[in-house]
């Protein structure tokens, strides 16, 4: 598989000294470990994030204002160790504890367990929030066994407002989870992607037929179609988030449409027009919608529809500053 890399095994430190040359003004990595912190701190609630690489500009470009403190980078598709969870922590812990955030993935789960539990041991204050919005990966009654996809985004933002407002551990960990409990996201994928170094590709999938629910690291959607047109295709995909979401007439949501790596931004702009014309039948009000690559699979082609429902407490979080290398939100009144 073609790749623009040097050794393999290197992709990961490659990448992060890229990064630091592009961004070395406002962040610096950890002396031991693949972390990436702001080097403008303040003394709150610190959020960490991370995952594996290969879904870039998630986890590693949403350090920022409003957003993350520091990003713990594992190898690709792979959770990050333990020992760089407990650095990240030591290092941004102003003693009034961290809130760790990253999509529930048994790895991941596990690892950052481990890495608070060492953070324990330190007396650092810690809480987890494990996203969960893949509605295709597990059934209403299971919300908590789902997969984070590009949900991610939504939490990190609601987490990032709710530690640079000042509030104590429990407050923030409460606000992140809310809303996680009111995201919700379906992915579909029309071609796999590829993991630098390897000879084949994460999946086959025929020219003619796509994946529906399609998980971000490749792992089988709940059914396998014919290819369909973006009018079509974005139907079926509200279909599930609908039911899923339990979405009435005057509510209000925000919507991402995130592309999956090598989809146009035409096409998701596409997927866009038929979503705000679905809405409006429905009367349901979309407040703020975005689109762009947030969560990606290297070149998996494909999208993915994530919404938040708000409340006022929700939409006055969101409503904050965010900024990034990679994102960005004006504060609204």
């Amino acid at each position: 598989m073609k790749k623009i890399i040097n050794q393999p095994e290197n992709i990961i430190d490659d990448m992060l000294e890229g990064f630091l040359y592009a961004f070395g003004s406002d962040f610096y990595k950890d002396e031991t470990e693949n972390v990436i912190y702001k080097k403008s701190q303040e003394d709150k609630v610190q959020i960490i994030i991370g995952g594996g690489s290969g879904h870039e500009p998630l986890f590693l470009g949403f350090v920022g204002q409003g957003l993350a403190d520091g990003a713990v980078i594992g190898n690709v598709f792979t959770a990050p160790p333990p020992q760089a969870i407990l650095e990240a922590s030591k290092e941004l812990d102003t003693g009034k504890g961290v809130l760790y955030v990253y999509g529930n993935y048994s790895g991941d789960f596990l690892n950052f367990d481990m890495g608070a539990e060492l953070a324990d041991l330190d007396d650092i204050q810690n809480r987890t929030v494990a996203v969960c919005d893949d509605v295709a990966s597990a059934p209403r009654s299971n919300k908590h066994d789902r997969r984070g996809i590009a949900g991610d985004i939504f939490v990190i933002k609601i987490a990032g407002a709710a530690s640079e407002k000042g509030y104590e551990l429990n407050k923030v960990a409460e606000l992140a989870e809310k809303a996680n409990e009111n995201v919700f996201s379906i992915g579909v994928a029309l071609s796999p992607g590829t993991i630098p170094g390897a000879n084949q590709k994460t999946f086959e999938l025929p020219e003619d037929e796509i994946e529906f629910g399609m998980g971000i690291h490749g792992e089988p959607g709940v059914e396998r179609t014919k290819m369909k047109n973006a009018e079509d295709l974005t139907n079926k995909m509200l279909e599930k988030l609908f039911s899923e979401a339990d979405l009435e007439e005057n509510e209000e949501v925000c919507v991402l449409v995130n592309g999956l790596g090598s989809t146009t931004l035409l096409e998701l702009m596409i997927i866009n027009k038929h979503i705000h014309k679905a809405f409006e039948e429905k009367n349901i009000k979309i407040y703020d919608s975005d689109v762009n690559s947030y969560c990606t699979t290297q070149e998996m082609a494909g999208a993915s529809i994530s919404v938040l429902k708000l409340d006022d407490e929700l939409k006055d979080l969101y409503n904050q500053r965010a900024s990034s290398p990679y994102y960005y939100k004006k504060e609204r009144s």
